[in-house]
């Protein structure tokens, strides 16, 4: 269930990649040119931001708090105000479950980046995030250099366009369609999107027409659309409750460290050699296949420890 939650939020972003490249060509003005698109990203951007201004909920805690308030911030006589019988029927009376857990989540170690339990996870989200970045990143050259486009940018925007769609869609596909029908685990999840990764990337790296590189981009797309749900999935089961926050933030940080250089070193290795480009985002792929057949908790594991 929580592979399925997780990919359901993932396809929101792949939802946005189907309709964006559509729309992209479409923007190139005759004045702006191939900048267009961008002009429209900063105001779609700036409407995003009313929006969340009037419409985001504010921050205010859930429920009450429970500790001593003090006359004022930094008060020399650390006095407290007198406790009220409100206070001591608080004191006494069994904390709600949202409190208890937000007590246990005060009261969590420091969740560790070795952590025995989560290092495995994070290792492949790296290594498969890399993967993924560096096929994104390089999809647009090999689409103009495989067409003949190189020199003609603009007539290479719908070819492009199409590639991309045709891989969000697939991305849809294992989010929406596969996870929540074939009931996938987190390890399952991963590794069968690794090996899907790699036939992606073969026949996407040897494509010398349209129809071939699309394919091979879809195949690719689905395997990283099954692969990042399980990996989110995976390393959230395999701490305890109080330790989800802790988790979160790694995960995310995994997520973001994948697109720092990954996208310029894919193009940096595809400029020199097509080859390059592709067995470095292969041996990504192999490489969390590895750490998944020998060091991935499987998926009744996590779920037994999920239950406990």
């Amino acid at each position: 269930e929580r592979t399925q939650a997780l990919s359901l939020i993932s396809s929101s972003f792949g939802l946005g990649t189907v309709i964006g490249p559509a729309l992209a060509p479409l923007l190139i003005f005759p004045l702006a040119g191939l900048t267009g698109p961008f002009f429209a990203f900063a105001l779609i951007g700036t409407v995003a931001i009313i929006a969340l201004r009037l419409r985001l909920p504010n921050d205010e805690p859930r429920f009450a708090a429970r500790g001593i308030a003090y006359d004022a911030p930094y008060g020399g006589s650390g006095a407290g105000r007198h406790a009220t019988d409100e206070d001591e029927q608080a004191e006494t009376s069994p904390p709600r479950p949202g409190q208890q857990l937000t007590a246990e989540a005060a009261e969590a170690p420091p969740l560790a980046w070795s952590d025995r339990r989560i290092r495995p996870w994070l290792l492949a989200g790296l290594f498969g995030g890399h993967a993924q970045a560096m096929m994104l990143g390089i999809a647009g050259f090999l689409v103009l250099d495989r067409l003949g486009l190189r020199d003609d940018p603009l007539a290479g925007a719908g070819p492009v366009s199409i590639v991309l769609m045709v891989g969000a869609f697939a991305t849809l596909l294992a989010q929406w369609g596969i996870i929540p029908v074939m009931h996938l685990g987190p390890r399952v999840s991963t590794l069968s999107g690794m090996v899907l990764g790699v036939i992606g990337a073969t026949i996407f790296g040897t494509a010398q027409d349209l129809h071939g590189i699309a394919l091979g981009f879809a195949i690719a797309a689905l395997g990283f659309g099954l692969f990042r749900p399980g990996f989110t999935a995976g390393a959230s089961l395999s701490v305890s409750r109080p330790e989800q926050g802790q988790v979160s933030g790694k995960v995310a940080s995994i997520n973001g460290a994948s697109y720092i250089y990954a996208p310029a070193l894919g193009v940096w290795l595809y400029g020199h050699s097509d080859w390059l480009g592709f067995a470095a985002i292969i041996g990504f792929c192999l490489a969390v296949m590895a750490i998944g057949w020998t060091r991935l908790d499987s998926d009744a594991v996590l779920m037994a420890s999920a239950e406990d």
